[in-house]
């Protein structure tokens, strides 16, 4: 039983399986699913765009919406085992279905992908600090100026915060939280959507082309649409986190039931914001659309518009950090309460009591850890601060292994598939499909990260 959990128990507000009791609800659940979908990924979907042209762009944008839909309607269906045994998490369901062996190995892949997403979030905060900054610097000195800052003390401080809010003790008491940053994500999407429409409208005209940002070779051109499909695949699946989830949904109805109507609301409101924000980038910018649509500039005005959206992605990030970093705390957490059950600095919690604060409740564990992880992310940030590259890499190792292959090898072992079978051969070719798009999308974006990093 994870260590989060104890606290809870002592309370009494448990299920009849003994854990805490779970409030969510449908609403709630599509809260927590956009603000874990609509991250720093939509902020690099006008360059994807840009990259494959008008006509692969936005056909990419919606086969990844339907291939992330389908994930997430098999993976809800592994919530609950035949005889009603709930999988508290992604790896809880991989070790029922599909053995030992291959939970360790998703076991490094889940906890890495969410960990390099949290990595992603400090470089694309301190990104957005700065362009606040930078921002009000081009309003006062004009377009021309240098307004050159470093993001080195904004990801410092970002990492602050976070280390406070890390102590947030689970999935269960951030119902709030996702809510904020939902609230947020939308607000930004519409910011980043109104600015590249009523650009589209001053100039008049439609930018761009079918093929895409013309390169210098067909190399090159290669290259730069690997590393728009990776950024593309960062941008969508959250099969990681939906069983952690779904495991704040109440029942009845039935939590799968539940978890895929959310999924539905949340992939389609998702998908209309990705197109407005991809397409009318690309249209407004063309060859010149940024990496960023937010904070590479091609918007200087109206500078408080900018500045709004920005703090709104700032103020999103600080919940979606936490919405990513909870599942490896709780797995961490799980790992050493049974490896030392008698540990005090393990098990035990302390309560405090601060001046005009109310008195809380601190593990030894859950803070030197929490905050060693907090700060190792923060580091390698700052020696990786490359956007658009790292995006496509994260999105390249996650999209195959954990949104594709998993939930489908689950499936057909809960469902009892047989091999050859019409459903069978479907499955496999879509799941073969789909690691062809990583393995291309992973190509792309380490090349494009070698040459940032060493170019």
């Amino acid at each position: 039983m994870a260590v989060q959990h104890s606290l809870e128990l002592d309370n009494g507000s448990c299920d009849d399986d003994g854990h805490p009791a779970r409030t969510g609800t449908l609403w709630s659940c599509v809260a927590h699913i956009i603000t874990a979908v609509i991250g720093s990924g939509v902020l690099s979907l006008a360059w994807s765009t840009s990259q494959l042209g008008w006509l692969a762009g936005p056909i990419a944008l919606l086969i990844f919406a339907i291939i992330t839909y389908l994930s997430a309607f098999l993976l809800s269906d592994c919530y609950r085992t035949n005889d009603g045994t709930r999988n508290k998490s992604y790896m809880d369901a991989v070790r029922m279905y599909l053995g030992r062996k291959r939970t360790w190995m998703c076991a490094l892949l889940q906890n890495l992908s969410l960990y390099g997403t949290d990595i992603a979030y400090v470089i694309t905060t301190s990104t957005s600090m700065r362009a606040i900054q930078k921002s009000n610097c081009y309003h006062r000195e004009g377009h021309k100026a240098a307004c050159s800052y470093g993001d080195t003390s904004y990801m410092l401080l970002f990492g602050g915060v976070q280390v406070v809010m890390s102590q947030i003790p689970d999935f269960h008491n951030m119902e709030w939280l996702s809510v904020v940053a939902a609230i947020m994500s939308f607000t930004y999407s519409f910011i980043g959507f109104g600015l590249g429409f009523a650009q589209v409208i001053e100039n008049g005209r439609i930018q761009g082309s079918i093929t895409g940002v013309p390169a210098d070779s067909v190399a090159d051109k290669l290259w730069l649409v690997f590393q728009a499909l990776g950024d593309i695949a960062f941008a969508y699946p959250y099969s990681i986190i939906l069983l952690e989830i779904q495991d704040t949904l109440k029942s009845p109805p039935p939590e799968n039931k539940t978890m895929k109507t959310a999924s539905m609301i949340a992939i389609f409101v998702t998908t209309f914001f990705y197109l407005c924000c991809g397409c009318f980038g690309y249209a407004a910018f063309g060859n010149n659309t940024p990496g960023n649509l937010l904070t590479g500039f091609g918007f200087y005005e109206p500078y408080w518009l900018i500045d709004f959206a920005n703090a709104c992605i700032v103020l999103h990030l600080v919940g979606g950090y936490q919405i990513f970093s909870q599942p490896v705390f709780a797995f961490v957490e799980r790992w050493f309460t049974n490896k030392f059950p008698s540990s005090g600095f393990v098990n035990n919690f302390y309560t405090i009591k601060l001046p005009l604060l109310p008195s809380f409740q601190m593990n030894p564990l859950k803070i030197c850890f929490r905050t060693a992880y907090v700060a190792s992310t923060t580091v390698i940030a700052m020696i990786f601060p490359y956007f658009n590259q790292v995006l496509g890499v994260l999105g390249a190792l996650n999209f195959w292994p954990l949104a594709i292959y998993f939930p489908v090898e689950m499936y057909f072992v809960q469902n009892k598939i047989q091999p050859w079978t019409r459903k069978w051969v479907v499955l496999r070719s879509f799941s073969f499909f789909c690691l062809l798009v990583t393995i291309v999308g992973l190509i792309g974006s380490i090349e494009g990260l070698i040459s940032a990093k060493f170019g």
